[in-house]
């Protein structure tokens, strides 16, 4: 009998035994592992958290009670209790369901999810908003200690702690623990404290202690610092009753019963509450226990073994050449700092790490802090090179521009997923950073075309005196010859790849291989096209595009980055300065909307940025005797 077969939604879960619920866990983890190792996925923290979702759901009552998953790729099991059971099999598939919550996905999802560090501080606003409406239902934040290096975990505490506002956060510490567990003692002790009459008491005997005359606050002070100081000797609570949050914890994340009790002592505070519990990542699957990092998000694998199923590719991906690149230019050039947020591997920037670690800094989830940082150590002479995916660069905006382009700062900007980024979805792809850099004064934005490129582009980068910003893709390389990897390119400078009369392809980074391919097509059915690799966003080479809009009037551009504000749009405003006229022009790029989560070269297609809608555009223009 299938316990996990008979849920479909938390109130079915309500109907289990606590005996029963630890037989759940175990087939919740099951499924995860068979899911996740088919389609790839989050693995090690979604198996961490199977029995705080299943105790929190059993406690609370959602969707009146509102739960909030941080970053969301600890849901699985949520997922899996909250009505999509059937279709987990879908998971991060196209058209599928999303790997992180999505409120249009699911009414248990309460808010949707993908970048770190907003569960607080969404959390509190539908605290706030519940407030207003008079409705007496819970919110749970669950936040995981990772989330918490970011700042903006700590102004959704400040400000929750300040206006008093009814909110439960957990945290869950499954790696760098705040403080350490120290055992039985601490555990006996948050559970002592959360009983619900003990609270009162503490209560009632702080209103009566406050009421003495004269000296009652005074005595309410010292009797609380008091039991403070004790219990703080041997918890981590201190920090976040700072923010006047009452503290629980820590305990183990996987004590069911424990946990249980304690959620059900604590629902019943009407104040800010933080849970501190310690959890396992990988926990119940042996290699995901021994290797949470590669297990964190991870490609198809053989659940039996562990073993990676994707065959080893030959050619290089452009994170690994991206890394290697700049781990040989660092050793003749003591000035090269890498800096990254929370990402040493996924940037590539592991072995750097190991071979200078005075010269690399892994600043935590914190891409504003990790700009400023860059800055800094620009204004003292060293080229540092923040190494942050597209997507999280988006959140340290102000400080790119304030802090690194006021001034021209030499910080290189390593924009790695640029583009489709694939089952991750809408808030990771990197669909928006030649739009959001290019309008930056001082800031110069290029794209590789292939892995070699990319090279280059790290030697231009370094040689530059100001804010430079190198964007490339997920995935592997085009398996170029790697050569002339020093020689840098001329700022602003683009090259003609092909030529022909009848249409001119401008494209950028990837999007040239997809040009290059069109060109081919096209040749074949009697077109002729020159391709031009631009290069650079900014500044164009105005020459060179204007030169070649004069005499092939019939022009497409292409780029894997929204059309609005994006290559496209400073082809535009490049021909208008120029004062060309008289050309067609059709802008291929990503359309006005987010993409959705499914393989790249599915979503490529569908969204028409491929070598075949390229081909589709140029016969429009064709067609077209303007």
């Amino acid at each position: 009998m299938s316990f996990l077969e008979n849920i479909n939604s938390p109130a079915d879960l309500k109907g289990l035994s606590r005996s029963e619920l630890p037989i759940l866990a175990a087939e919740i983890r099951k499924v995860i592992i068979d899911v996740v190792s088919k389609n790839g996925g989050h693995l090690a923290p979604s198996l961490g958290t199977v029995e705080l979702a299943i105790a929190i759901h059993f406690v609370f009552n959602a969707p009146a009670d509102k739960i909030i998953w941080d970053v969301g790729h600890q849901s699985y099991a949520h997922k899996l209790l909250t009505g999509r059971r059937e279709r987990f099999h879908t998971l991060r598939q196209f058209e599928g369901i999303c790997g992180f919550t999505r409120r249009s996905e699911s009414p248990y999802d309460a808010f949707s999810t993908g970048h770190s560090s907003t569960s607080i501080s969404a959390g509190l606003g539908i605290a706030c908003a519940k407030r207003l409406k008079n409705d007496k239902s819970k919110v749970v934040a669950v936040i995981g200690d990772g989330s918490m290096t970011a700042g903006l975990a700590y102004e959704g505490l400040n400000q929750a702690g300040d206006i008093n506002k009814n909110i439960i956060v957990i945290l869950n510490d499954n790696d760098m623990s705040i403080a350490r567990n120290v055992g039985a003692l601490s555990s006996f002790l948050s559970r002592t404290f959360s009983a619900k009459y003990l609270q009162d008491f503490k209560k009632e005997l702080g209103d009566f202690l406050k009421s003495l005359p004269k000296i009652g606050d005074d005595i309410y002070q010292f009797a609380k610092r008091s039991k403070e100081s004790f219990k703080t000797f041997i918890t981590p609570g201190m920090l976040f009753e700072a923010f006047n949050f009452e503290y629980f914890g820590p305990i183990n994340g996987h004590n069911m019963n424990h946990l249980i009790d304690m959620l059900n002592n604590i629902k019943c505070l009407n104040e800010p509450v933080l849970l501190h519990v310690t959890t396992k990542k990988g926990k119940g699957y042996p290699p995901a226990e021994k290797n949470p990092v590669y297990f964190h998000g991870v490609e198809c694998f053989n659940a039996d073994t562990g073993k990676c199923t994707n065959k080893e590719h030959p050619i290089p991906t452009y994170t690994q050449v991206f890394g290697e690149t700049l781990l040989k230019m660092a050793k003749s050039d003591e000035r090269i700092i890498a800096v990254t947020a929370a990402m040493p591997e996924g940037t590539g920037l592991a072995k750097f790490a190991e071979t200078y670690p005075d010269r690399f800094f892994d600043v935590g989830i914190a891409e504003q802090h990790a700009v400023t940082f860059a800055a800094g150590l620009a204004s003292e002479g060293f080229k540092p090179v923040v190494a942050i995916y597209s997507t999280f660069l988006q959140r340290a905006y102000d400080q790119i521009l304030h802090d690194v382009c006021i001034e021209a700062l030499p910080v290189v900007f390593a924009v790695d997923r640029g583009g489709i980024v694939g089952e991750d979805g809408a808030t990771h792809n990197g669909a928006f950073d030649f739009s959001y850099l290019r309008s930056l004064p001082n800031m110069v934005v290029m794209a590789p075309k292939d892995e070699n490129e990319l090279c280059r582009m790290l030697t231009t980068s370094l040689a530059h005196n100001g804010p430079i910003a190198v964007r490339y893709p997920r995935g592997t390389g085009e398996g170029v010859k790697m050569e002339n990897q020093d020689l840098p390119i001329p700022i602003g400078k683009g090259e003609v790849l092909k030529k022909g009369d009848d249409v001119l392809i401008l494209a950028i980074g990837r999007s040239v291989i997809e040009a290059l391919a069109a060109h081919s097509t096209l040749t074949e059915q009697g077109i002729s096209a020159t391709v031009v690799n631009c290069r650079f966003v900014k500044p164009l080479d105005a020459d060179l595009i204007g030169a070649l809009a004069k005499e092939i009037p019939r022009i497409v551009t292409v780029e894997e980055n929204v059309r609005h504000g994006g290559f496209g749009s400073a082809i535009l405003e490049c021909l208008s300065d120029e004062g060309i006229t008289g050309f067609l022009l059709e802008c291929i790029g990503i359309p006005d909307t987010f993409v959705e989560h499914g393989p790249q070269k599915i979503l490529r297609s569908k969204y028409g940025i491929d070598a075949l809608a390229i081909v589709h555009a140029v016969k429009r223009l064709m067609l077209d005797d303007r």
